[in-house]
């Protein structure tokens, strides 16, 4: 019997997913344990396999995702990190892009770059835009530079990122020679294989975070892996990527910057897996956790994607953030979660983007959290029950959240406690608003045309709210909504995405070296696939990010077609105009187009995920009704009687009419009045308006 298994680290929580052979599905949630990761993974697979009565030598696949690289960066962790430039580029990072994300603000802050002036190294060496070497790599002075940092010992992770090397790399590959020859202590990062893309600034941001999370990603996966083994799994450790398929930790080692969104892509695609199950392929997908909330849309059932990806906006806004040319679903992130911590400022609420994350946690959890939270304020208003959090495994202090909330926000504002929390409740919900227009009306889609998906551990709890302040017609909350993104992991195929610059007019494009670079861009991602294990036939896809000539900015279209001539560059056309058209409301059919990069795809199949059917034990919702409990809804002012209903006990086809909430070990859901709910085969929530 084959059992896969998927492990999802957060900043609260450590999610846990196991299918068996026959569709089985086990779920589990437990609390990070922030200091070693490693410790709450092995710990909460160990009961996992346990509970499903099996032993390791079952386990035929482990899948992981983990926020540990956007953590890195987010909280400029790393030590010992250089980089290697060509001499005259040493402020490239400081300097950054001209352009500024809020044109008439004077006050904006810029992304502080990730290294100080005094960890960026030049050497003399030059390469023109079309792969002409102008100037000569100085090798003699590279084999000095390399000599004085084996001696000093405090580079242990270099990136390299020379002019124009993604048109040729013979410099920085020769580079990687000599420095591996005097100092083989250091990890390098090459831009020419990191991100052989143009735009100088966002290529050198990317190998510079992949320089700096590389020690700490192999350090971490290696000791998974050892810990994995000693539980007697003989199998490869797989890790989600940021585009939403998965690889080898082997391979994420090389690359770990295509993980730095590993466990929001595993959510977006469950998201898009619910869905197509239940007949919306264009939503919303809205993960909220313990510490952020990550929201992204699904068209025609698939995440939408993008090949660059900025992490740790300052703003919701473009440019913001520090840029990173990888294969990404497009996630917004926003510090909104349950654990985000709750104050008065300039006599409002503010909720976030601080966390109390998993210790000390939020005042309820009793493990010396000191700040009201979002969880806490949840308790107060009744949605969450004190003796069923986590299935009755851990016990919630509601008299400690009550008086944080009161003497926090309640007091200073001379508000009740129930204002106070539902403040923070709507406060929340707000910022998660301005998040969800972002991916949606921004990338040029009508949120009341689209469906949401609710989960993680607090977004069914919000999820209801944020559809009604959006005008979104239809809720899909899932069953186990809190171990969405584990069980994302287990959807997830073997993929690994490639990208390589070729800029070219549509009118003179070359399709012999058009279809050249596709090819050897197969080959690679083929062997890459292949070193997973996966034996049988795969699935390339080839993209194409295009512009009218003159712009700065691209759109994604697929190539369907490489044959060339004529009719191929004209229906590139055609494909990208309608694109354009959809992002921005118009198109010129009668300017020139030109390419810009372009993008290869290889899947390797492999096993699915299967959701199994919903079976109650009861054909009566009834039976499924717990003892209500008083919740405090703004529609009534007040608290009132709501029924409380056990998810796993509801029968398919059951219509509950809200306010009501449905309870389950790994999250809650508050359907509030005006609302209905029907149960789909699936035990999936879906809720209406009224």
């Amino acid at each position: 019997m084959s059992v896969r298994v998927g492990f999802d680290v957060g900043g609260t929580f450590t999610d846990f997913a196991l299918q068996v052979g026959d569709g089985q599905l086990l779920t589990g949630k437990r609390l990070t344990t922030p200091r070693d990761p490693a410790r709450a993974c092995v710990e909460g697979l160990r009961e996992l396999v346990a509970r499903a009565g099996l032993g390791w030598a079952d386990v035929v696949q482990a899948i992981h995702g983990t926020t540990l690289g956007s953590n890195i960066v987010i909280e400029r962790k790393a030590r010992g990190v250089a980089l290697l430039t060509t001499r005259g580029f040493r402020d490239l990072l400081i300097i950054g892009r001209e352009k500024r994300y809020q044109l008439y603000d004077l006050f904006i802050d810029k992304p502080a770059p990730l290294l100080p002036r005094s960890r960026i190294h030049e050497v003399t060496e030059r390469i023109a835009f079309d792969g002409e070497i102008l100037v000569p790599l100085d090798e003699a002075e590279l084999r000095a530079s390399a000599r004085a940092w084996a001696r000093e010992g405090g580079i242990t992770s270099l990136a390299v990122c020379f002019l124009h090397a993604y048109v040729n790399p013979i410099h920085e590959q020769r580079a990687a020679e000599i420095i591996r020859q005097e100092a083989p202590h250091i990890a390098l990062s090459l831009s020419s294989e990191v991100s052989p893309v143009i735009r100088e600034y966002e290529r050198t941001s990317t190998t510079v975070v992949n320089a700096y999370v590389m020690t700490a990603v192999r350090d971490y996966l290696e000791q998974l892996e050892h810990a994995l083994a000693e539980l007697g799994y003989r199998g490869r450790l797989f890790v989600m990527q940021s585009g939403g398929g998965v690889a080898t930790a082997e391979t994420m080692v090389r690359f770990p910057v295509r993980m730095i969104e590993s466990g929001p892509a595993a959510g977006a695609l469950m998201a898009a897996a619910y869905g197509t199950l239940t007949g919306h392929q264009d939503l919303v997908a809205f993960d909220m956790g313990g510490t952020t909330a990550k929201l992204s849309l699904v068209g025609g059932g698939q995440p939408h994607t993008v090949r660059e990806f900025e992490l740790h906006r300052i703003r919701l806004q473009p440019g913001s953030g520090l840029p990173m040319n990888i294969q990404a679903i497009d996630v917004v992130e926003i510090g909104a979660g349950g654990g985000s911590i709750a104050r008065v400022g300039l006599g409002a609420i503010i909720v976030g983007p601080d966390s109390a994350g998993a210790d000390p946690g939020p005042i309820c959890y009793g493990l010396g959290g000191a700040e009201p939270t979002v969880t806490d304020a949840n308790l107060v208003l009744g949605y969450l029950n004190p003796d069923y959090f986590l299935g009755g495994r851990m016990r919630l202090d509601l008299d400690g959240a009550r008086h944080g909330v009161e003497t926090a926000v309640a007091r200073p504002l001379g508000l009740s406690v129930p204002e106070a929390a539902w403040g923070i409740h709507q406060v929340v919900t707000t910022n998660m608003e301005l998040a969800t227009r972002v991916v949606s009306i921004e990338r040029g889609h009508d949120p009341r045309r689209l469906a949401l998906a609710a989960f993680g551990g607090s977004g069914p709890v919000h999820g209801c709210r944020l559809a009604q302040a959006l005008g979104i017609p239809r809720i899909i909350l899932p069953a186990a909504a809190g171990v969405t993104s584990a069980i994302g992991l287990l959807v997830a195929e073997v993929r690994f995405d490639l990208s390589r610059s070729y800029v070219t007019r549509l009118g003179v494009l070359d399709p012999a070296h058009l279809g050249r670079i596709l090819q050897e861009m197969a080959t690679a991602g083929s062997a890459v696939v292949r070193e997973a294990g996966v034996t049988g036939s795969f699935a390339i896809t080839h993209s194409a990010d295009m512009r009218y000539v003159g712009q700065g900015y691209e759109l994604t279209v697929p190539i369907r077609d490489t044959a060339g001539g004529e009719s191929f560059a004209s229906a590139l056309r055609h494909r990208f105009n309608a694109a354009y058209a959809q992002r921005y409301g118009y198109a010129d059919p009668h300017a020139e187009v030109e390419l810009v990069t372009i993008g290869v795809t290889v899947v390797g199949t492999g096993s699915k995920v299967r959701l199994p059917p919903h079976r109650p034990g009861t054909r009566d919702t009834r039976e499924a009704r717990k003892l209500d409990r008083r919740v405090y809804f703004p529609e009534f002012r007040d608290y009132v009687s709501c029924p409380i209903y056990e998810r796993a006990q509801l029968p398919v086809g059951a219509r509950l009419e809200g306010p009501l909430v449905v309870e389950e070990p790994e999250s809650t859901t508050v359907v509030p009045p005006g609302a209905v709910a029907e149960v789909d085969p699936w035990a999936t929530l879906l809720v209406t308006f009224s």
